[in-house]
């Protein structure tokens, strides 16, 4: 092969275009990894109308993890005590039916869960539900889309009617005033803050306002830094909203003709008068006054957010407390304004449509309409009634399903809980409690690998053709064009065997990705998201497209911005403010653990590293896991810079090198997310966060939890180290050919 391919970035929710070409080019030296095997080369796709061939480091080096450390064949083992050893995949398949027919029949559909991920492409999706909601009749398929978008899913449906984000990515260019709030854009998003960044730059009129306790390279940009404490969203939200309604900047026609439930919202905020928030916020009362200012006097004002609000016992409540904003000043439905979810993952919204969350069905639906099951149920050729009524199990509860036996068959894909849930400690012991859990995975080992059954290798990002949705809601055609290792097979190809072997062979008779996409586009008729117009043939032919393209839309590069008519999705098609007071942290600091930790990202890693630690380039960009300290608080603790100290909550601690910086604001301390066991020692964040979550989107509060930070003296660090022998540790013991034995 020696054309470039057209494809989509595996990372980010952003969605860049990439252009992928064969190692070996005419002329030219094939350039290899560290292991000598030969790199594809990356550079970004000029003609993609969301990242106009910009790409981050990720991206221009993600076909160099292709081929390391890759799961190739089918393994399994009686007990987690025992080694993995290579079997058929009729072996594993046939081991897998049995057990599911077995939990089916004993304990009910109830009992079986899947746990799948954004990486999945929206053919993987589809086919899961079928199987799942559909065909076994349990609803208990989440996504770790739970622990990233999920709150903005239940702000944007109770707002208005539908999820989907009404903005595209050309309003970064258009806009008066961009808002951002709890996203670190510049390393998270970076692709799109350079779009946003270059065009403020360009146009000193336009206003920027970062929102972040942290001052990272998206606050640096800023015309205006608002370091508010954590916890605080809703405070500074209602105390805008209270300058503007004293200042009479409200659009009252709007209110009155377009949204319901004003008068409930109007009398929240007036209990929150700028002197109090200013004070609850910990920020400067001149600054919050001219953050109300600058969307007082901008006409067009863009909000985008990502973790920072999502990732919270009150998500829901600050996502739909930021879209009152919008609402009272009309700032929606127009070039250059909005509110923006940031979608952190490369297919989370495909997952949205495809309805791969606990209480979704396909095409925007929700498990507890009665209507969209019938629809869905009519589609599929299912008895009335198969589709339970009650939203399924989501991620926590699927732990905690482990724990009381209620969970019996564990299928978890394309993901590595095992480092990215809460209270990390407890996600593992129940892990090790499950009586039968399957790992599809393309990279091994990983910290969940350690836990599983039933290890079956898959296709990743291009080796399998597939369709992928960006946070702008343009979809695009992931072709694939690198020879899988061993005997991987697509995410969607053993789901639909599955289902064959169970004896659902009408349901999945499909004979390719395109088939499975074509009837995922039916149940889009009519709604939000209709995408019926859509197809891999037609998606090859005329590039990437955003929806909603209904059957019969012309192709274009132009923008679609949803409610431009200012009718919403409900059903008097009125928009809805939301009343909420500030609850503050589930877990405020206190005098036994007087800081309040956040996580994050950082610009190179990737979630639990399982495909950028095996990067060479980006380990040495992030070699190690540190904390992040301001200077007052070190020098209150007696610590400086590279100084290892323990960090503790009241459900386990890490040791990590301390960072003094003035980028973190006092009694605040920060630590990226992306250490498990297999990268370092004692470093895992999830070793300290809790599991509470926002009781509409379940989403849990991974962004914040209070902590101590003990230093690690010499006496300390001289105690004879627990001898402590963890399931990973036990893999990496047997891990040495495993693969290939």
């Amino acid at each position: 092969m020696t054309d470039s391919t057209k494809t989509l970035c595996p990372y980010c929710g952003v969605g860049c275009g990439l252009e992928v070409s064969p190692p070996a080019q005419p002329g030219k030296a094939t350039n290899r990894d560290s292991q000598g095997n030969p790199i594809w080369q990356v550079r970004g796709d000029r003609a993609h109308p969301s990242s106009k061939g910009m790409v981050c480091v990720k991206g221009a080096t993600v076909s160099e993890s292709l081929d390391k450390s890759r799961l190739k064949y089918p393994m399994m083992r009686d007990s987690l005590d025992e080694p993995f050893r290579r079997v058929s995949w009729d072996e594993a398949l046939d081991r897998i039916v049995n057990h599911l027919q077995t939990v089916r029949f004993t304990y009910g559909p109830s009992a079986i869960c899947m746990y799948g991920s954004g990486q999945f492409q929206t053919e993987d999706y589809y086919v899961a539900q079928k199987l799942l909601k559909g065909c076994l009749g349990t609803n208990n398929f989440d996504a770790n889309s739970r622990l990233c978008m999920s709150s903005a899913v239940a702000g944007y449906i109770q707002s208005f009617g539908s999820d989907g984000p009404p903005c595209c990515y050309d309003d970064l260019e258009e806009t008066d005033c961009a808002f951002l709030i709890g996203t670190n854009t510049a390393e998270c998003h970076p692709i799109i803050f350079n779009r946003l960044a270059k065009y403020h730059k360009k146009n000193r009129k336009v206003k920027m306002v970062v929102v972040d306790p942290r001052r990272t390279d998206t606050a640096a940009k800023a015309d205006l830094h608002l370091a508010i404490k954590p916890g605080t969203d809703i405070d500074l939200f209602n105390g805008i909203a209270h300058l503007l309604m004293r200042w009479g900047a409200i659009d009252t026609y709007f209110i009155d003709e377009c949204t319901k439930d004003f008068p409930a919202y109007a009398e929240i905020i007036q209990h929150y008068p700028p002197e109090l928030v200013a004070r609850r916020c910990g920020i400067r009362l001149d600054d919050l006054e001219k953050a109300a200012r600058y969307w007082a006097e901008a006409d067009k004002v863009l909000s985008l957010w990502s973790m920072g609000l999502n990732q919270s016992s009150e998500g829901t409540a600050k996502v739909r407390t930021l879209i009152n904003l919008h609402l009272m000043t009309a700032q929606i439905g127009k070039p250059g304004c909005g509110p923006f979810s940031l979608t952190g993952q490369p297919n989370a919204m495909g997952g949205r449509e495809a309805g791969g969350l606990a209480n979704l069905l396909p095409g925007y639906r929700q498990v507890k309409n009665p209507q969209h099951r019938a629809e869905v149920e009519r589609f599929w050729g299912l008895p009335s009634g198969r589709i339970p009524s009650e939203n399924g199990l989501n991620a926590w509860e699927m732990i905690t399903g482990l724990e009381t036996g209620d969970v019996q068959f564990l299928w978890v894909a394309a993901t590595n809980p095992a480092v990215s849930m809460p209270d990390i400690n407890r996600t593992k012991a129940a892990l090790l409690k499950s009586p039968f859990t399957v790992y599809q995975e393309a990279y091994y080992p990983t910290e969940t690998a350690a836990y599983a059954h039933v290890l079956l290798p898959a296709k990743q990002w291009s080796e399998k053709t597939g369709i992928m949705t960006n946070s702008e809601r343009r979809v695009t055609l992931c072709p694939a064009f690198h020879q899988p290792p061993g005997e991987a097979r697509a995410d969607w190809e053993v789901l639909a065997e599955v289902g064959r072997r169970l004896g659902f062979t009408e349901e999945f008779a499909f004979a390719s990705s395109a088939d499975v996409y074509a009837e995922f586009v039916q149940l889009t008729r009519g709604q939000l998201c209709d995408m019926t117009g859509l197809s891999h043939e037609f998606l090859a032919k005329y590039g990437p497209q955003q929806w909603p393209f209904p059957e019969g839309s012309e192709p274009t590069t132009e923008s679609k911005r949803l409610y431009t008519d200012w009718r919403f999705k409900t059903a008097d098609g009125r928009a809805r403010f939301g009343a909420f007071h500030s609850r503050g942290l589930a877990e405020p600091p206190d005098s036994d653990y007087p800081f309040v930790l956040t996580t994050g990202r950082l610009y190179g890693h990737w979630h639990t590293q399982t495909r950028t630690g095996r990067i060479e380039k980006i380990t040495k960009m992030h070699p190690n896991p540190f904390l992040e300290v301001h200077p007052r608080d070190a020098s209150k603790l007696g610590v400086e810079d590279g100084c290892l100290v323990e960090v503790r909550s009241r459900r386990g601690l890490s040791r990590l090198p301390v960072k003094v910086t003035k980028a973190i604001a006092p009694g605040t301390v920060f630590v990226p997310m992306h250490w498990g066991e297999l990268w370092a020692q004692d470093a895992e964040a999830n070793a300290l966060t809790h599991p509470e979550s926002c009781p509409y989107s379940k989403q849990p509060e991974l962004k914040a939890c209070a902590v101590q930070i003990v230093p690690v003296t010499a006496e300390l660090d001289s105690l004879p180290a627990e001898e402590k022998l963890t399931p990973v540790n036990k893999l990496l013991s047997l891990v040495v050919g495993a693969s290939e034995s």
